[in-house]
């Protein structure tokens, strides 16, 4: 077969093409952790990923001492300290991750947690301040502390979603704040809050406060708030008792929306909160609750709730103090226990049907020095 020259010039041509459109093919800009392991068997949960924060939860006979975190990052990025590298978790430790085109970097926090390592009282006397849509609005995010002084906890709420709705500017005009008069210091404020125009036209017309241990997933925040919602983090003991303080004022008008998204006032009903734990087996593909199953009577693995029974509006702090009762034939397995298997939810919330965006606009819960007892390990 004979090839003329101009069709050698053609597929050379064409050549040269493909290799200046490889060439010229822009750098990644994105610099985030794609995925995180610990050589060995020794993590109890998926790795929690978030903005700027990995959270590895590892069995409790695991020392911390020195491990080695692999991560994915995305296409063409960079790590320092490298991945792989041996480092001492006793402490939160910092990687810093550059894009391929070295123009962008993100530093993440990574902390290695053991399962027993849960708080069991909780204050609400620590805040950091977040940002959103670019520094138009902010908002509190809560935090606990352990003895030595180490943040060791943060609570979820829907805040960041609210954001979306352009109604709230400062922390205290979102669902979920920081407020004073606490019964010790601050306290938690939950309030339930129109989402304006932009919320009638997903036909999410109100948004009830929230906070709750967990994880807020605002990938799908939107699409399916009652899934977003992701309840719980493991837990190593046996709890028997819930406690705390509350106070609470329902809004005026009870609504429901109606089909086009819009708040219809409801005769005769009266908002009211939610304010519960929950102890469950976590297991893969339930790892965590969720706005669906939380308290369903059907959910095989919820082993024991803690539910105020006598839950009433009132001006002035209200003290309850409420058992774990276990759930008909469920109990707690030894081994299950150790190996860390069980997780715990604590969940709080302004409007109890919010999640459904039924509720009174206005209504307000106070909660403050929450705590939860367990069984002595003598």
């Amino acid at each position: 077969m004979t090839i003329k020259f101009s069709e050698i010039a053609f597929i050379a041509g064409c050549a040269l093409l493909t290799v200046s459109c490889i060439r010229n093919e822009p750098l990644n800009a994105e610099c985030d952790i794609i995925s995180v392991s610990l050589p060995g068997d020794v993590l109890n949960r998926q790795p929690l990923i978030e903005n700027n924060k990995v959270t590895l939860i590892v069995k409790n006979d695991v020392s911390l001492m020195s491990l080695a975190p692999e991560f994915e990052l995305t296409p063409g990025a960079t790590m320092e300290p490298a991945s792989g590298t041996v480092r001492n978790f006793l402490l939160p430790q910092t990687y810093r991750v550059t894009s391929q085109d070295g123009e962008w970097s993100k530093e993440y926090t990574v902390t290695v947690e053991r399962n027993n390592t849960i708080n069991l009282n909780y204050s609400f006397e620590n805040v950091r301040v977040a940002s959103a849509l670019g520094g138009m609005c902010s908002y509190d995010v809560f935090y606990e502390v352990s003895p030595s002084g180490q943040e060791s906890m943060e609570w979820a709420s829907a805040n960041p979603a609210f954001a979306l709705t352009f109604q709230a500017s400062t922390p205290n005009t979102f669902p979920t704040y920081q407020g004073e008069n606490g019964v010790s210091g601050y306290c938690a404020v939950l309030v339930t809050r129109s989402t304006g125009d932009w919320g009638q036209r997903l036909g999410k017309p109100l948004a009830s406060g929230n906070l709750f241990i967990g994880k807020f997933d605002m990938s799908d925040a939107v699409n399916h708030p009652l899934e977003a919602t992701h309840f719980g983090t493991p837990f190593s003991n046996i709890p028997t008792q819930f406690s705390g303080y509350y106070k609470y004022t329902p809004g005026a008008i009870y609504c429901e929306p109606d089909a086009e998204g819009n708040l219809v006032a409801a005769p005769g009903k009266t908002d009211m909160f939610s304010l519960y734990a929950v102890l469950y087996e976590s297991v893969p593909g339930q790892e965590w609750l969720d706005g669906t199953n939380v308290l369903a009577a059907d959910n095989p693995y919820i082993i024991s709730t803690a539910e105020i029974p006598d839950r009433h509006a009132s001006e002035e702090w209200v003290e309850f103090s409420v058992p774990f009762i276990f759930r008909d034939g469920k109990s707690i397995d030894p081994e299950k226990l150790k190996a860390g298997n069980y997780s715990i939810a604590v969940v709080m919330g302004s409007s109890q049907d919010g999640d459904h965006f039924c509720g009174a606009v206005g209504s307000t819960l106070q909660v403050d020095e929450v705590s939860i007892s367990c069984e002595s390990e003598d």
